[in-house]
Parts: C-alpha cells; structure tokens; sequence
C-alpha cells in the first residue's frame, strides 16, 4: 500500500462528502478510529488506470479552528501530512461558505484539489461558476461535479492520479493586515521545528498561535516566547480596535468576497424556495414545539402500528428456525433430554425473543432516518435551542437526544461534536434517559397485551417519561456541578428533500 495514493476528503457538513467518498470507493471502505479519540475514521479504495488511491474521509468542519473535536483531528490530520493531496469538496451553490475552509488550507500550503459539487443546485438557484477562473484564481485543479448523480466522478480521478509527482501546492494569497503579518515573522524564530512534519508551513503555525489556538501553542510554541504572543495581540488589537481573530477572518472573507466577484454570475432571480415556505411553519417560535411532538407522536404510530404487525411473524418464523428446527434435529440423533432443552428452549428460545425486536427497531430507525435524511431533524434542534438553553445546553446537544431515541451509545459518541467540554458531560449524562430502540420492542410487548386500544399512547407516555427524567437531571446538574456559561448555537439547515 506504501504506493498508492493516498488523498483526504475534507469539507463542510451537508456538501456531498460523504456521497463522493461512497462514489469512489464503493463497498471499499472500513470505519475505524482517529488515534486517540473516538471520531471514525472512514478509509476506502479504488483503482484507476492500474493506481490504487487511499481515500481518508474526515469529519465535516467549517474552519480549522480546533474549536470542536472534529476540528481538532482534521487540522491534526493535515498537519501530519499523511495525506499525497487533499480533496476539498465545495458547495457550488453555498461558495462563500464553503470557501472560508478552503483559503485555511491554501494558507497550509498543501497540495489541494478543489471539486466544486452541487453544481444542478447552483444553477437552480440561478449561479453560474466560471470554474476555469476559480481554477486559474486558486491556483489549483478545479473539478466540477454533481456527487449524488456520480457526475464528474471520472474527471475527479484523472484528476487525482496525474497529481502523483506534481507539484499543486495553490498559488493564491490571502492579504493580511501588516500588523498581523510583522506579528507572524516575529514568532516564526519560536517555533519549535525538531517535531515538524515536512511540509507544514513555520509561517502557518505563528499564524495559529496568534488565533490562540492552544494545541499548537502547546505544541510548537516556545514557553518563554508566550508573553511576546499577548504582547504581539494586544498591540494589534489596539491599533486595529478590534480583535485578532476578527481582523483574521475579516481578511479571509474579504478575499472571499473579490473571488466570487470574479468567478461567479447571477444568471436569474432567486424566488421564495418550498423549504422557505415550510420553515415558516416549523420554526414558528409558538407551533415549532406542537409540531415536533406531533411528528415524533406519528413516528411512534408508525412504530406501534406497522412494525407491531410483524412480531408475531417473526416469533412464529424464529420459533421454527431457532426453537422447532434444532429440537427436531437433536431428536431424530436422540440427544438428551437435557441438551434439548440448552440449545432448543435455551439459545433458541432467546434467539426468537431476541428476533421479535426485530420489527420495531427496524421501523423506528426507518422513521429516524426519513425524518433526518429529509431535513427536518436539523429544524427539530433549532426549534428546541429556547427549551435547551433553559437545560443549561446549546441546542446542538438536542441531536444527540434525538440519536437517543435510536441507541444510546452513538447518541452519547455524537457529543463529540459539542465545543465545551461541560456541554458534552451535562449531555452525556441525560442522554441514556431516551427511550432508546432496543426498549421499544419492550414497551410494544406489554402495550400490546395490556393496552391494546391505546398502545401507542402509552408508548408515548413512557419516551415523554425519559424525557421528563433527563431535563430533571440537567436542571440539576446545570445548577450544582456543572455551573458554566452557554455555548453559543449556530447551525446549518439543508433544504428539504425526498430522502434517498
């Protein structure tokens, strides 16, 4: 494998990352760990023209400012120089957005392939990408392409394998405020470099630093030189009269801006979009609570109601396979009385138990997963940030809580994704409250028996229930042991659409 390929897939959330590395990989593919954290780490593979190429898929992240976890491993990951070249998928219809990752990593000096995805959205919405001026503007191959509909897939590769041996490290340049570049030349002397992958720019680091990143402060910075680095801030801070990290960010979008400018066209008028209209309703500050409980309420209904039909089948069917089978097998070799009831009663009769789950959590991940792929759980968290804040929590820790009416244990590893280490604790220890998938076939059975009218009701009573106990313990620990200020809460909401 030491010859292959080897690139990295990087973007924001919701831009077809995932979609492309499932393109090009296909079944390809194994789910492992980052080193050290417990992010997966997706790596797959595919040949072309007798090469074999490595693809490292990492988390989805706005910036690499190291403020999540998700963060943290990419800038870790890109620093290491592992990856030949990296893939910075692009929203075509979202550039301003989506550009602000890709100057991070163009000031990292890497080799950088652009593919520029969701090109049919951005025509929808009226903007045409000159591609070959934004090719010619950054300096680096662009690659036009729509992921979900695997076109421009093939450029892609051909891309990528004539990158083996070249050089395409981007040429633009970001325009920084003298004082922050006099700054940048003053730390690079104190930038520990015995450790330094090859590649990784000095220039970059004493950048970071200024952007208090303290894991490469930690890391690169020379202890002594720490006062220098406030005293470099606050002199720049008070010349500029605004903060460092804003008056950095404020020079990225601003070379944003003059890109878009020059390589992008409004060809027709955007009108009201039918997720504008619907998110008129759904995040209606007094119906957005009603209608949430209302659609986890069908969902239930769903659950109860049609994966409730198929229990009985499948005891029957595992009673046959698990229980009639073996014990028919093991009389006709006149086994013992004893072994017939282990393996028959015992291991078969748990197996058939255990496949009367079956239904249920089938139903109940199908209902999440439409209600995900959709759109609409994204809307959920942003309707129920008033109700979280109240919790003492950003309304990004609602979509664990919702993972938790699936499973509990990705519910508590989608913490990963929360900035303070407080709100990933406080939402940790509320999660296993949920109701997760496996007691739903639990509550189903005694619903069904008890309550055969109203089963889902009770069902519903008892998911309210966990609800009730998990806000009564961050209540509790919001005000006792885990005192702390409030994340801020910001959030992207896709469009609606059909899920696949």
């Amino acid at each position: 494998m030491r010859n292959a390929i080897k690139i990295g897939i990087l973007g924001n959330p919701n831009c077809g990352k995932t979609t492309l590395f499932n393109a090009l990989t296909g079944a390809r593919q194994r789910v492992g760990n980052w080193p050290g954290v417990t992010v997966d780490k997706k790596t797959g593979f595919f040949d072309y023209k007798g090469k074999k190429v490595e693809v490292i898929d990492t988390p989805g992240i706005y910036s690499l400012s190291a403020s999540s976890l998700d963060e943290k491993v990419a800038r870790d990951f890109l620093i290491s120089g592992e990856a030949d070249v990296i893939v910075n998928i692009v929203d075509a219809s979202n550039l301003e957005r989506n550009l602000y990752l890709t100057l991070q990593l163009i000031e990292m000096r890497l080799p950088l392939i652009v593919a520029l995805n969701m090109m049919d959205v951005a025509e929808e919405k009226g903007v045409h990408v000159d591609v070959e001026s934004l090719a010619r503007e950054l300096g680096c191959p662009v690659v036009p392409m729509v992921a979900s509909k695997e076109m421009g897939i093939e450029s892609l590769k051909e891309v990528i394998i004539d990158s083996k041996g070249k050089e395409l490290l981007p040429t633009f340049q970001i325009k920084w405020p003298s004082q922050v570049e006099t700054a940048i030349k003053k730390l690079v002397p104190y930038i520990d470099q015995k450790d330094l992958p090859p590649g990784c720019p000095v220039e970059w680091l004493a950048q970071k630093c200024l952007e208090n990143d303290q894991g490469i402060v930690g890391r690169y910075l020379d202890p002594e030189s720490i006062p220098l680095l406030y005293q470099l801030k606050e002199e720049i801070e008070r010349l500029q009269g605004d903060e460092l990290d804003i008056l950095i960010a404020q020079a990225r979008y601003e070379s944003i801006s003059n890109l878009i400018k020059k390589t992008t066209s409004r060809v027709k008028e955007v009108r009201e979009t039918l997720s504008d209209r619907i998110d008129r309703i759904v995040l209606n500050r007094i119906l957005g609570i009603p209608l949430f409980l209302f659609a986890m309420y069908l969902m239930f209904l769903f659950v109860i109601n049609i994966g409730g039909a198929f229990i009985d089948f499948f005891d029957i069917l595992g009673g046959a396979i698990f229980v009639d089978l073996p014990r028919g097998l093991l009389s006709a070799v006149n086994a013992p009385d004893w072994i017939k009831t282990i393996i028959a009663d015992g291991i078969g009769g748990g197996i058939q138990t255990m496949a009367t789950f079956i239904p249920p959590i089938g139903f109940m991940f199908l209902g999440l997963s439409f209600l995900e792929d959709s759109g609409y759980m994204a809307r959920a968290a942003f309707v129920m940030d008033r109700f979280m804040q109240f919790l003492g929590l950003p309304g990004k820790s609602f979509i664990p809580m919702l993972v938790g009416f699936g499973c509990n244990v990705p519910a508590i590893m989608a913490t990963r994704t929360l900035e303070s280490k407080r709100d990933r604790i406080l939402t940790i220890l509320m999660a296993p409250f949920m109701s997760c998938g496996a007691r739903l076939p639990v509550y189903a059975l005694f619903a069904a028996a008890f309550f055969p009218h109203t089963g889902q009701n009770i069902v519903f009573l008892l998911y309210l229930l966990g609800i009730g106990a998990a806000v009564l313990t961050g209540l509790i620990l919001k005000n006792t042991i885990l005192k702390g200020e409030i994340t801020p809460f910001l959030m992207e909401l896709p469009p609606y659409h059909l899920p696949t």
